[in-house]
């Protein structure tokens, strides 16, 4: 008989190590209580990009309070978030985080738990991209970004509910679903956790969120049910992005556990997790009074150096005042700026005009190339266009709108910081003499720019929390960027109403050949007036030529009524403009001509909205536009003296042509006019002007 014991058979070992392998595939976890580097330095584990880094006391910082920054960390193996049918499994992951704003109560900008193929996430962009998305790639479904953003600044482009918000993000920075952070306030600087939950099997994904306690809410914040499997591929990394704007945050991450395979992630308590230094509350009282003392001796024995020293530096401040912190833009150094753009050198200036000059700089730090523009010193609406740009462009966020990056004061110089556009002005283009920049305007660039512009002017009336009147819309004010995209600029006359009300009647501005024909009138700004605005550019840019031309015939000085007679004789193509060379779209080019009479209509009910216009010039075929309306018939002329009010100019007289050529102003800083526009209600021939 045999003494030895029997072997377990060697497939029941082998079917073993499968299940076991299987199992440790199907469920999967890791757990930081803090993110200490190792004991030589390096990062705790983790893949991190941008500006992320750990600190000393285990917390690791993902942005720091500088604008426009990028921070992300990614546990560092890629996960199966998909099982082999191509199924989006199941996974819990909980965090804490805190975010630290620049500014009490102004968030800048947010902060994101992400899941995506690459932990590089190639190409994103900070503000409201929040480090997770370029422009270019936002609703690509190939995209496979997976994110739930922490939100604290409100953007109308993506429309976000609130400053203080948890989203749902699939492909996009357009959350599928979210809802309002509150009692929570994300921007308070206190430790937020975190859970985000999802249920393969029920296809549902919960969110929720807590501060003061470790204990998970019994009702999730965010209960959304949604398939995943689109969105993920078969390998996925993990992790957190955050971003800062023109107003920045420090955005912290504390603590993080997660689990794949079901089952919910474990649990972190507060208090085993690093917390956020507290600033000192008391200050050395002893120190403080022989600072004083020494401090008292030493203004005894300098007195007048002192007293001198200080007045030189209080006559050269950077003068802040309160108005200055309710915009949000980031405020830069003057010497900053006046390093960026070497000294404000004639070498460096872009352009320049009634509101002052553009300089090119480039900023020390960052080294990114801005737009400095000098508010003049002779410009009578001076601080007031100053502070109508920064209350205006400042908070606003679209794709198509110059993006305010910031502003200095400094005594009598005013200065605003802008995104560079290497394309410059759209106007330098059409009639700069260049024949290669005009050459870059072909029929479907100038289609785009239309549209672009377009779409920021509807924004801008409807898409934001107040109704937004540019009161300048003209072809130096729309900017090109280094894809040929049209951005709308220079906001300094433009005016802010609630929505629902009426604007109150003002000043008139505006430029000569773009100012709508009531404001002569009504001195009452409008969206019909930027409209009339709009309608002046789109002949612009169809014909090639300016809204009024007093070097051309009397019967083609005024763009839109010769533009009118050339479309009535159906003779839409002597409109366009011959350096095309017959290279355009005629049903398309159909299309914008109609729209653009249809807007220079001298009846402010008889031109369209700006959604109208949106809608029409994207549809592109001319038998979707209306016909527009015809003006009405010219009343007889009249000759006598007329106030302000009443002036309206008669465009083929010799004193519209001198006055013209003067580069007739009005309201000082920029070239207004009250002359006749087209399809004007009054065609005098003889007009005199009493002021």
């Amino acid at each position: 008989m045999s003494n030895h014991k029997p072997k377990l058979p060697i497939l029941f070992f082998f079917l073993l190590l499968l299940f076991l392998l299987a199992s440790l595939a199907a469920s999967q976890e890791f757990t930081y209580k803090g993110f200490r580097a190792g004991a030589a330095g390096g990062n705790p584990n983790l893949t991190l990009n941008g500006v992320t880094e750990p600190q000393p006391h285990g917390i690791l910082r993902l942005t720091n309070e500088t604008s426009r920054l990028i921070g992300h960390a990614f546990y560092p193996s890629p996960l199966r978030l998909v099982d082999r049918n191509g199924t989006a499994v199941s996974f819990s992951t909980q965090f804490a985080f805190a975010v630290v704003p620049e500014y009490p109560k102004l968030g800048g900008h947010g902060f994101a738990f992400v899941a995506a193929p690459d932990p590089r996430l190639r190409g994103a962009l900070p503000s409201q991209y929040l480090g997770l998305l370029s422009a270019a790639d936002v609703g690509n479904a190939t995209n496979h970004v997976f994110a739930v953003e922490f939100d604290t600044v409100q953007d109308f482009e993506f429309g976000d509910i609130n400053d203080n918000h948890v989203g749902v993000d699939l492909n996009s920075l357009v959350s599928n679903a979210s809802a309002s952070a509150a009692p929570v306030n994300l921007k308070s600087g206190d430790t937020v956790l975190a859970w985000v939950d999802y249920d393969g099997a029920a296809r549902r994904l919960n969110v929720s969120i807590a501060t003061g306690s470790s204990e998970k809410p019994a009702a999730p914040l965010i209960s959304f049910r949604v398939d995943l499997s689109a969105v993920f591929r078969e390998q996925m990394y993990v992790g957190f992005s955050a971003s800062t704007g023109l107003l920045a945050s420090s955005h912290y991450l504390m603590g993080w556990s997660f689990r794949l395979g079901g089952g919910a992630a474990p649990k972190l308590d507060l208090s085993s997790l690093p917390s956020l230094p507290r600033p000192k509350d008391g200050k050395n009282r002893t120190s403080l009074i022989l600072a004083a003392a020494f401090s008292a001796f030493v203004a005894l024995v300098l007195l007048a150096g002192a007293g001198a020293y200080a007045a030189y530096r209080y006559k050269n401040r950077d003068v802040i005042e309160p108005w200055e912190l309710d915009y949000g833009p980031h405020r830069f150094k003057y010497a900053e700026l006046r390093r960026a753009t070497r000294g404000f050198r004639e070498r460096e200036l872009l352009g320049s005009g009634g509101f002052g000059k553009v300089y090119r700089g480039v900023l020390p730090g960052s080294g990114e190339t801005v737009a400095v523009k000098r508010v003049s010193h002779e410009s009578r609406q001076g601080l007031r266009e100053f502070v109508a740009e920064i209350a205006s462009i400042g908070r606003l966020r679209h794709r198509n709108l110059v993006q305010l990056q910031g502003w200095c004061r400094r005594r009598g110089d005013l200065l605003l910081v802008y995104d560079y556009m290497p394309n410059g002005s759209l106007d330098r283009h059409l009639f700069g003499g260049d024949h290669l920049k005009a050459s870059r305007l072909t029929w479907p660039a100038r289609h785009r720019i239309l549209c672009d512009v377009a779409s920021a002017l509807l924004y801008l009336h409807e898409g934001w929390e107040h109704v937004v009147l540019h009161r300048d819309v003209k072809a130096s004010n729309v900017l090109l960027d280094a894809d040929m995209s049209a951005r709308l600029g220079d906001f300094g006359l433009a005016k802010l109403h609630e929505r629902g009300t009426n604007p109150s009647t003002t000043r008139v501005v505006g430029t000569l050949g773009y100012l709508a024909p009531e404001l002569t009138r009504t001195g009452k700004a409008t969206a019909a007036a930027d409209v009339f605005a709009f309608g002046a550019l789109v002949l612009e840019v169809v014909a090639g030529r300016r809204p009024i031309e007093p070097r051309a015939p009397p019967e083609e000085l005024v763009l839109a009524e010769w533009a009118w007679e050339r479309y009535v004789a159906g003779e839409v193509d002597k409109v366009l403009d011959e350096r095309l060379g017959g290279a355009y779209d005629a049903a398309e080019v159909a299309a914008t001509v109609k729209v653009g009479l249809w807007c220079s209509h001298p009846s402010p009910a008889a031109r369209p909205t700006m959604r109208e216009v949106a809608r029409y010039l994207e549809g592109g075929e001319a038998g979707e536009v209306p016909e527009p309306p015809p003006p009405p018939p010219h009343p007889p002329a009249y000759s006598g003296e007329v106030g302000f009010d009443d002036f309206v100019h008669s465009y083929p007289s010799s004193s519209f042509e001198r006055a013209a050529a003067a580069g007739a102003g009005w309201d000082g800083g920029t070239q207004t006019s009250v002359a006749t526009f087209p399809y004007s209600p009054l065609s005098m021939r003889s007009c005199h002007v009493s002021v």
